[in-house]
């Protein structure tokens, strides 16, 4: 049984503004089913997205029981005005809007939240992000609203700082986390909270030319060092492979390859506990 808890059906691995184009008049069928056709070819079982605003992720979960998938949405992610996010999800200018976007969701059908709280790395400078992340307070009060609504909460989060207050918050769950330190490690590892590094976004870049090399392999050298301290601390982490980003295309195995480089044979160990805590919280 694989697991994929990151992906994003709508996007292609290749152009996202084509790839979002496909689906301007209504999910493209078609794709979808070729996608979750590969996924069910190569054993997958599970698969949970990252949301888009179109409906895509929403068509897919319909259609993954006929492939044998049990398939999370978010359905569109939630970023706040002004800030990273805002090509895929639903924006908010202010936390009383967020809270009604929110409170609508459940009859709309989505299975949890995502949020959008920091920017991303950039590939061609090591240890830059390209925006700071949210006031800490302000995250906290994002988790405590879906939270009170009844819903897990997937955050899109990078650098220490950002992922500490959404730990302390009570996050379900971190996707990507570069840049992290022992504190916020430790917030993780203590609250119980999944880390879906993601990898594959990192590690697909190598030897395509795209970004500076010597940049790539740094960032990924430290997000591996991370994972690693991580475990160590008993932290709970779980497979992501942002499919549909460049150059991660729909059924890759990249991830598993990534952290069995990291873990061995204690991979699918080290795995299991996390994935079974992402199925638990996000079902």
């Amino acid at each position: 049984m694989r697991c994929d808890c990151h992906i994003h059906m709508v996007l292609d691995g290749a152009d996202w503004k084509s790839a979002i184009a496909a689906h301007r008049n209504g999910p493209d069928e078609s794709l979808i089913r070729a996608r979750l056709a590969r996924y069910r070819d190569l054993g997958f079982t599970y698969l949970r997205e990252g949301g888009d605003r179109w409906g895509v992720g929403a068509r897919a979960r319909e259609l993954a029981p006929e492939y044998g998938i049990c398939y999370r949405t978010p359905l569109a992610p939630l970023c706040k005005a002004g800030h990273y996010g805002s090509f895929i999800g639903t924006k908010y200018e202010n936390l009383k809007e967020y809270a009604a976007i929110v409170s609508g969701l459940r009859a709309q059908g989505a299975d949890f939240v995502k949020i959008m709280i920091s920017g991303l790395m950039d590939f061609d400078r090591f240890g830059v992000l390209t925006e700071d992340g949210l006031d800490p307070a302000e995250i906290r009060e994002l988790i405590h609203i879906a939270h009170e609504e009844g819903f897990a909460v997937m955050a899109h989060a990078n650098g220490a700082g950002t992922v500490e207050a959404a730990a302390d918050a009570g996050v379900d769950s971190i996707e990507h986390g570069a840049y992290l330190n022992d504190e916020a490690l430790s917030a993780m590892a203590e609250r119980g909270t999944v880390w879906v590094p993601t990898l594959s976004t990192i590690g697909n870049l190598r030897g395509r030319g795209r970004f500076d090399e010597a940049a790539v392999g740094q960032i990924l050298a430290s997000a591996a060092e991370n994972v690693r301290r991580f475990a160590k601390l008993g932290g709970l982490l779980a497979p992501g492979t942002d499919a549909g980003a460049w150059a991660v295309p729909h059924g890759s195995l990249t991830e598993y390859e990534l952290l069995e480089e990291i873990f061995g044979p204690e991979t699918e160990k080290i795995l299991h506990r996390g994935i079974g805590e992402i199925q638990r919280k996000f079902s």
